[in-house]
């Protein structure tokens, strides 16, 4: 079957003299492995096209009885090349392309996630982005797409909603629970055992400014270098104990070093 879809490229390797396997995510069928014969001669017209981060329209002889399907045509669509070669960029690409070729299962289509991913490389390869602030809100929407969208507006613990406690006990911290996931009262809180972070309310509102932004924008945004920070390392840890909890054992190891790295 001739069949055609958009597709990230999550990573490649050589194959024999002038052919690649790439890793990809596609719009119409998840990841799956595919070859493209000749890619790496420079005579060829797919040459340079089936690099990791780019995203391409491509054609595939597809048979569900085989591992990895054959590419047999292409077309650039966005690619971390243009408008220049950054190396911050490059940093938070190969997190993002990594993240998604070892969290995500074979042949499982996932329109949300595949938009969540072109939309996002759509604004990372842009001149002007902030790249922290937008891998930070990739993170918090990378998670929720895959069910674990931690709770923001109403205590974790409790079911209260949050804003109106804050104001109305003057509250200057809340707690970030890890298990479950969210933002917690400190009378709820304050006793249990599970990993938790006190958080500004600043921090805690800008977590759910950055929940309720559905288009990755990594520049809309003010916030201070220090709170992106905070709030990276804090959504990275979320992240590798919910991820690695919703995949095999020894991959547990494996994602956490990849976002805590």
């Amino acid at each position: 079957m001739i069949v055609k879809t958009r597709a990230v490229i999550l990573g490649e390797i050589k194959y024999r003299d002038q052919s690649k396997i790439c890793s990809v995510y596609t719009r119409e069928f998840g990841r799956i492995s595919v070859i493209i014969k000749g890619a790496r001669n420079p005579k060829n017209k797919l040459s340079g096209l089936f690099n990791a981060g780019n995203v391409v329209d491509m054609v595939l002889y597809k048979k569900n009885s085989r591992d990895i399907q054959l590419v047999s045509d292409g077309n650039l669509i966005l690619s971390p090349m243009v408008p220049v070669p950054d190396l911050d960029r490059f940093a938070i690409l190969y997190r993002i392309v990594d993240l998604v070729r070892r969290t995500t299962e074979r042949d499982e289509k996932n329109l949300p996630l595949f938009t969540l991913i072109t939309g996002t490389l759509e604004q990372l390869y842009r001149s002007d982005i902030n790249f922290q602030q937008l891998y930070t809100w990739f993170l918090l929407r990378f998670v929720s797409v895959l069910g674990f969208q931690p709770s923001l507006r109403f205590c974790v613990l409790s079911g209260v909603e949050l804003m109106p406690a804050v104001k109305a006990l003057n509250l200057t911290e809340l707690y970030f629970v890890m298990n479950p996931g969210g933002l917690a009262l400190p009378d709820a809180a304050g006793k249990m055992t599970e990993k938790k972070y006190l958080v500004s309310v600043r921090l805690a509102t800008m977590l759910r400014t950055l929940a309720s932004t559905r288009h990755p924008a990594g520049d809309s945004i003010i916030a201070d270098p220090s709170d992106i920070d905070r709030l990276w390392n804090l959504l990275q840890e979320y992240c590798a104990l919910h991820l690695g909890h919703a995949r095999p054992g020894k991959n547990m190891t494996i994602i956490s070093q990849i976002l805590l790295k």
